[in-house]
């Protein structure tokens, strides 16, 4: 559009941007939305044809990414997770909870080089996503974060149990690969309330690996599926039975014996292994839900082929992609148009002092 333009002393002065109250360069609130919305699921480099679909305009690339960094940055900075353990009953009595760590493509700048292309360093760090829901529920409460080490993802899974109805009544059943500062966090966050399983399918990697020294021939699936059963029956001890026989000799290294590794494995951790009362009262023996939930929650996102991502920007697009199946993308533009003194455009470019506008 054409627009006068006015000139008062050294000041440029815009009678339409003024009047319209509108920023120059800017974008609306409702766009900002869109263009948010949009590059939580799709590179910043695919949301112009998008709008253009949609829309029927385009906006530069630079523009996209500043808007939805902005305000991805600015739900990771609203979300604190409580660590206060609530003081009245829970809303459900049993709670699922699981959380595991997968792995993002980072990028460090070189600060000294003034071309950010070059003496850039490339490497890899682990986005732990912990999810919690109610015992037979299919709507899971999700939790997650790059930075700030195992009691900080202790807390947002601790969180994730609150708000999925954890309370001074409840019990967390947790199941995971039996990494042991996930049991540690599961231990100091729900003490008594807590238990811990590790997921079976973790552990037939032990028995099958070992399978293979004791019943290498086709004797070996039935003696799979008799040490599963017995598993899933509380017959723990009985599986112990049968690979004392087998262990290979002590100096023997562990890359080499199978068996043993396995036989220590399962018996320091028998506490752990009580698939029978976790069946017995409905609750899964598996991990795969948090498994899964690593490829549709942070890499469908931020592990794209050639995609490399400074730390810091990675944090705040895992959190806005968590706000929106938390269900609080709702909430957040809601408070930003209920505040008077938030910006029209959160992400407007620096403009010269000198434009009155």
């Amino acid at each position: 559009m054409l627009e006068p333009q006015y000139r008062l002393e050294n000041n440029r002065v815009r009678p339409f941007v003024l009047g319209a109250k509108v920023s120059p360069r800017g974008c609306s609130r409702p766009l900002q939305r869109v263009i948010t919305d949009f590059a939580a699921d799709d590179p910043f480099a695919q949301v112009p044809l998008k709008l253009r679909e949609h829309y029927g305009f385009e906006i530069g690339e630079s523009t996209i990414q500043r808007i939805a960094l902005g305000h991805a940055e600015a739900i990771f900075e609203s979300d604190r997770p409580s660590a206060e353990f609530p003081n009245a009953p829970g809303r459900h009595k049993q709670i699922v909870a699981q959380i595991d760590g997968g792995m993002i493509p980072v990028v460090e700048p070189d600060a000294d080089q003034k071309d950010k292309r070059k003496g850039k360093k490339l490497s890899w760090r682990e986005a732990k996503i912990s999810l919690a829901h109610a015992k037979g529920s299919c709507t899971p409460v999700y939790g997650g974060g790059i930075e700030g080490g195992v009691k900080t993802a202790g807390r947002r899974l601790f969180d994730c149990a609150v708000r999925a109805g954890f309370g001074v009544d409840s019990r967390v059943h947790a199941v995971g690969d039996g990494a042991p500062w996930i049991v540690g966090q599961i231990e100091d966050l729900f003490g008594e309330q807590g238990s811990y399983l590790i997921d079976f399918y973790h552990v037939c990697e032990y028995l099958s690996a070992a399978a293979k020294t004791i019943a290498p021939d086709a004797a070996g699936k039935a003696w799979m599926e008799a040490q599963k059963d017995a598993l899933k029956t509380g017959r723990v001890d009985e599986v112990l039975r049968a690979l004392v026989p087998h262990r290979e000799a002590p100096d023997v290294s562990d890359d080499q014996a199978p068996v043993r590794v396995c036989h220590r494995y399962l018996g320091a951790r028998k506490d752990q292994l009580k698939y029978r009362e976790a069946l017995a009262d409905g609750l899964p023996i598996g991990s795969g839900e948090i498994e899964s939930a690593h490829r549709y929650v942070a890499q469908k996102r931020l592990k794209l082929p050639g995609a490399w991502w400074r730390v810091e920007h990675a944090e705040h697009m895992l959190a806005l992609r968590i706000n929106r199946l938390n269900g609080d993308w709702q909430a957040y533009w809601a408070a930003l148009a209920a505040n008077p003194l938030a910006p029209a455009n959160l992400n407007r470019p620096k403009i010269s002092p000198n434009v009155a506008a």
